[in-house]
């Protein structure tokens, strides 16, 4: 009786992983090509010689099953990350109509929490090349419907209230689109592989976020070059920035996405750290959003330190 070769190996994308950045390359495993399991000579001793035609046939059922399972796995897993998203906006949403917390406190709860939730979930999504589009559709459609309620389309107030500082749809479209387009942007050219568009979403979400918080608490003492930032907020987002970006790398590096070397990675995103500290504090908010030059002078410092 001939034996079968298991196919599993294919559905398993930590086998499939190949980390471009760090010092060191991680290989490919051999099996997740499904070109190797139909060429293989032991694939065609287990399962018999067969034609030609045979095995292409058998080459053509295997890769349209492999794409079928990573297609049905990208579907999933962007429901369940929108469904996550709507649900946490939602949330927010109904704390803010019932006053539970403030407005103001309710728009950076959900900028700190709704970024970082989308970049810890890159992970559920499959192993094939598309799925960091499947994972960018999240923002996609939350960026959309920012543009309905912003254009006053139709307009949802609770949304409105929840996101924005003075309450006017006009709003959604200035800083919490330019957010969810860092959302998306990070997604679809740096992905899983790249500490570059972690650590800029670290530093717009967790930093930024954050510095925003303290600032309000705690900052009597004002940057001299500009009263609208202090130095509790400044600082508060270099340190939170900093530990967030340093919590997403050991994260996706103990997934097997990244290999870092941890000597040069601390003084690497400490460097990246100040340097968005240092334009998020720059008097140009009424020129560029924030949402828009915290990530930009990120990405920018980060490909420069890391060498990519």
């Amino acid at each position: 009786m001939a034996a079968t070769l298991p196919l599993s190996p294919i559905n398993q994308p930590h086998l499939c992983r190949r980390s471009r950045f760090g010092n060191n390359t991680l290989p490919t495993h051999r099996f997740c090509s499904p070109n190797f399991l139909i060429s293989s000579p032991c694939f065609i001793g287990l399962t018999g010689m067969g034609s030609a035609s045979q095995l292409r046939a058998r080459h053509s059922l295997i890769s349209s099953a492999v794409a079928t399972n990573s297609l049905l796995h990208d579907v999933a897993a962007t429901v369940a990350v929108l469904g996550g998203a709507y649900a946490l906006v939602l949330s927010f949403e109904s704390l803010t109509k019932r006053n539970v917390i403030q407005q103001s406190l309710s728009r950076k709860l959900v900028h700190i929490l709704s970024g970082l939730l989308f970049v810890l979930a890159w992970p559920i999504f499959s192993g094939s090349s598309e799925a960091r589009y499947f994972a960018a559709f999240v923002p996609l459609v939350n960026g959309l419907r920012l543009v309905v309620n912003g254009l006053s389309v139709s307009p949802n107030s609770t949304l409105i209230k929840s996101v924005t500082r003075e309450g006017r749809p006009e709003e959604l479209l200035k800083g919490p689109l330019f957010y969810v387009l860092a959302l998306l942007m990070s997604a679809v050219f740096f992905w899983r592989e790249s500490p570059i568009g972690m650590i800029s979403l670290a530093m717009m979400c967790g930093g930024d976020g954050i510095a925003d918080i303290m600032g309000r608490k705690f900052g009597s003492a004002k940057i001299p070059y500009n009263p609208r930032k202090s130095w509790a907020g400044s600082i508060s987002m270099f340190i939170f920035g900093f530990f967030i970006s340093i919590g997403l790398l050991y994260y996706y590096s103990s997934l097997g996405y990244l290999n870092m070397n941890w000597e040069t990675t601390f003084q690497r995103v400490a460097l990246v750290s100040m340097v968005a500290t240092v334009v998020e504090s720059l008097p140009i908010t009424d020129q560029v959003d924030d949402n828009v030059s915290v990530p930009l002078a990120t990405i920018l410092a980060a490909y420069l330190c890391f060498e990519y």
